[in-house]
């Protein structure tokens, strides 16, 4: 007994300088870039509600909804991951209706999805940011019985207060890239702890376990389910917007070619343009779309097309009153967020963004889930397992460079059937990759059955 009392003082010693490292680093990083940070939130739009809650402050409206609750907490980091985290939540409500579940998020923009997603009785709030005196105040009020987060977004005061309280927590639709897992065993001794307190870890691909092993996740606790995210485009979802009738407005002809380029990154939407300008001696129908992921770069965007003598639109500019006629407009630019897939449903073809001129790539179940054509460029390393499946099955087009993409582009809009016939593929690979939101929850609930989230799990 005697003996393993320095080993034990030694461990807690080494845990304590690591964290206290950590704490001094992440203060003079956050001071340095605060300006930067504020700055985008105030750029984004929206800032000031809710502002106090990303210090851990939260009002009483919260602290009443929680009282006397058994909580689980979800956190989103934006859209995407909202866009998850509403079907994990039905899935969990069928399992267990008594549980209360709030949601947290990073961006205005995805907080604004989750109110229009998720119903009244799921709480909202914004994540703190990561000082320790902000996650303490935040568990003081939420006071969770269990933690899911989506995607590795890894903030370690979170979760060594997690930990330190004996809350059960999940890491679900994990997937590691090349870049990631380097940083992470680069930094194992800040990283390998971490990862080994998650309950329960869902990873999309063998590969992505595998990874997830090697940077200190227990093999015990990793259960491949495949990507969320085939499940969480949703193959009957009913959309609202009009987008023929807008289309009509801006004086596109029924049957008319168009061309639909989303979640576009900096430099996308110049080589689409230049693009779409030489294609419509071809084919003198095309309408361009260009959806922006980010949409506070729309006023740099219709610059570019300005400056390329393209006639456009901002979708925040169409009224009930706007009429053009045929010719008058080139190409829409949407400047609202949440309506990615109402455009890409009336698309000829789609090409996927952050694929040719930046790293990582866009989600391709999107227009898979369709039944669109596609298209990405070759740098789709955020999705390369989906992109890979996609292309291999027929499902899909990925191209080198901006000179393939309008050889693709060309062969796609002349050929109907090839289009049909690339879009029937991309469902077919949809439909054959759902069922990770019910693994997902599998593996969640009997952490929480079974008496030990009712039994209290705060210590």
């Amino acid at each position: 007994m005697f003996c393993t009392q320095p080993g034990i003082l030694e461990n807690r010693v080494a845990k304590n300088r690591v964290r206290a490292i950590y704490n001094i680093l992440f203060t003079i990083a956050f001071g340095l870039s605060s300006p930067y940070y504020f700055w985008r939130l105030w750029r984004r739009g929206n800032w000031k509600t809710g502002f106090g809650q990303r210090f851990g402050i939260y009002d009483s409206r919260i602290k009443q909804a929680l009282t006397n609750r058994h909580v689980l907490w979800m956190h989103a980091v934006s859209v995407g991951e909202v866009n998850l985290c509403t079907q994990i939540i039905r899935g969990l409500e069928l399992r267990m209706p008594n549980l209360k579940i709030i949601v947290s998020t990073t961006t205005t923009t995805g907080m604004a999805r989750l109110h229009e997603r998720l119903p009244t009785h799921v709480s909202k709030i914004y994540f703190p940011i990561d000082r320790r005196s902000h996650v303490a105040r935040a568990m003081a009020t939420v006071r969770p019985d269990a933690i899911v987060l989506v995607e590795a977004e890894i903030w370690p005061n979170f979760i060594w207060s997690v930990r330190d309280m004996g809350i059960p927590i999940f890491l679900v639709n994990a997937r590691l890239s090349e870049r990631s897992h380097r940083g992470y065993r680069r930094f194992g001794f800040l990283f390998r702890s971490i990862f080994a307190s998650f309950t329960g870890v869902g990873a999309q691909t063998e590969e992505d376990a595998a990874r997830l092993r090697e940077i200190g996740c227990r093999p015990e606790a990793i259960h491949v389910v495949g990507s969320l995210k085939f499940d969480a485009a949703k193959l009957d979802e009913k959309r609202v917007l009009d987008v023929p009738g807008m289309l009509r407005q801006m004086g596109v002809p029924a049957g008319a070619r168009v061309l639909v380029a989303g979640s576009t990154h900096s430099g996308e939407e110049k080589v689409l343009a230049r693009q779409t300008l030489r294609l419509r001696e071809r084919f003198p129908d095309l309408f361009l779309i260009l959806v922006p992921r980010h949409f506070e770069r729309c006023k740099d965007v219709g610059q570019e097309l300005r400056d390329l003598g393209v006639k456009f639109v901002f979708r925040s500019e169409i009224t009930a009153a706007t009429q053009f006629k045929s010719g008058e407009i080139d190409c829409l630019v949407v400047n609202t967020t949440g309506e990615l897939m109402h455009f890409y449903e009336q698309a000829s073809v789609i090409f996927v963004g952050k694929s040719l001129t930046a790293k990582g790539g866009q989600n391709p179940i999107e227009p898979g889930v369709l039944g669109k054509p596609m298209v990405f460029g070759p740098q789709m390393q955020n999705f390369a397992d989906v992109a890979r499946n996609f292309v291999i099955n027929g499902g899909a087009v990925q191209v080198r460079d901006d000179v393939e993409l309008e050889q693709a582009f060309v062969e796609l809009l002349e050929d109907e059937g090839r289009r049909q016939q690339l879009g029937a593929n991309a469902l077919q690979v949809v439909k054959a990759n759902l069922g990770a939101i019910e693994r997902t929850v599998d593996m969640i609930v009997p952490n929480l059955e079974g008496g030990k989230l009712y039994a209290g799990l705060r210590r």
